[in-house]
């Protein structure tokens, strides 16, 4: 029998694919979710249910929430990546490693085709689609719902056909989470001028009274909540559970897709967005002018290219090498308060902090100067000004 492997959420979309593959083509299916954050026991064991209940052989759940941040997130946050100046990349980053674990899998079984349920309207279809055709171009790659245009109630009515009786009855908003922040869409996020409701996030403001708290870096990476050290992941989730309770890090991204078309969608993110900005304050302390400048449109540019897709091409190898060389100074701790929807950051401590008061402070004071050492590099530094004035006018 022929072995294809499914990306399988539990969700209607795939779901639909489990049981038309397994029931119309004759396949044995292998149901497969990847978990890159978000995923409760009691979740992953109803998707698994879900699964063989459409007719899988076999379901399995991968954990790959330490490789999702090891390969992609610690990346994202030495480059300080956000699309538009707004959104961490929250969902599309998780794409790409879903996709090379699900090709793994695929070939550890010996299957010959891979599935996923993606319409032909969105960016995830190329994700999917790039990693799988790259890393295994011999394995064929089957899309039931993009290829037969199915509508939801057709897909619906499919399975009650087949003895599929599930509340499909779809949610007012679609939620994606994951280690790196939660997607929220709905009806608002298809206009250009509604904003979601308050209820359409997940999570809700349930602190009033601000918090202070303190974020320890090292060579770049979250290394500690208050103090406290864990793995870099898992201070993430621990920032999380403590920030999104003051209902932090909720924005709309607006973007170009892969497809050409813009798009809208709502994000928490409230982990993802304080690591950014608390690194990004301890780097502008550590990090000399022209490494900042330089790592701004490197970062750009990868953050860009994972968005798009292009994950495995070797730039993105060249550009990570780069990011991670400009961390080793980035050590300290980034001292910030939380309050109800918002947060400031304070200040830093670090033994590498280049503000250092032995040569001078800014507007205030030099130590390492003289008056005429200021007069004459002003003087030199204003020469191409002049020259080019001087020709202007003549």
């Amino acid at each position: 029998m022929k072995k294809v492997v499914i990306a399988y959420s539990g969700g209607l979309d795939t779901s639909y694919c489990a049981k038309y593959l397994s029931k119309e083509e004759n396949f044995e299916v292998h149901a497969v979710s990847v978990n890159t954050g978000g995923f409760s026991e009691e979740e992953i064991h109803k998707i698994g249910s879900n699964a063989k209940l459409m007719g899988a052989t076999s379901y399995k759940n991968i954990n790959a929430v330490s490789t999702f941040y090891n390969k992609v997130v610690k990346f994202l946050v030495f480059g300080n990546v956000l699309k538009n100046n707004t959104y961490p990349l929250s969902v599309s980053a998780e794409r790409i490693i879903q996709a090379i674990e699900i090709v793994d899998y695929a070939k550890e079984i010996g299957a010959g085709y891979i599935a996923h349920g993606s319409t032909g309207a969105g960016n995830d279809q190329v994700r999917f689609d790039m990693i799988f055709q790259i890393l295994a171009p011999g394995i064929k790659i089957i899309t039931p719902i993009r290829d037969k245009q199915l509508t939801r109630q057709e897909e619906i009515e499919y399975l009650k056909k087949n003895g599929v009786e599930l509340n499909w009855e779809k949610a007012k908003y679609s939620v994606n989470k994951g280690l790196w922040g939660t997607s929220v869409g709905g009806a608002e996020t298809l206009t250009s001028n509604k904003p979601l409701p308050e209820t359409a996030y997940p999570s809700q403001l349930e602190k009033k009274e601000s918090k202070q708290m303190s974020l320890t870096f090292t060579k770049g990476e979250l290394t500690a909540v208050n103090e406290k050290e864990n793995l870099p992941e898992k201070n993430i989730e621990i920032l999380e559970d403590i920030a999104s309770k003051y209902a932090i890090g909720r924005d709309i991204h607006v973007g170009d897709t892969i497809i050409g078309i813009k798009g809208r969608v709502g994000f928490e993110a409230a982990a993802a967005l304080i690591t950014i900005k608390a690194h990004h304050l301890l780097e502008k302390h550590t990090l000399s002018k022209w490494q900042l400048q330089h790592k701004e449109y490197i970062a750009g540019w990868y953050g860009t290219h994972l968005h798009e897709g292009q994950y495995l091409d070797p730039v993105m190898r060249n550009m990570e090498a780069f990011l991670e060389s400009s961390q080793e100074q980035v050590t300290g701790k980034v001292f910030l308060t939380l309050h109800p929807y918002r947060f400031v950051l304070d200040g830093i401590e670090s033994p590498f902090d280049l503000m250092n008061s032995d040569f001078g402070n800014y507007g205030e004071e030099n130590k390492a100067w003289t008056a005429n050492d200021a007069k004459g590099f002003i003087k030199i530094l204003s020469n191409s000004g002049k020259i080019y004035q001087h020709v202007k006018q003549n």
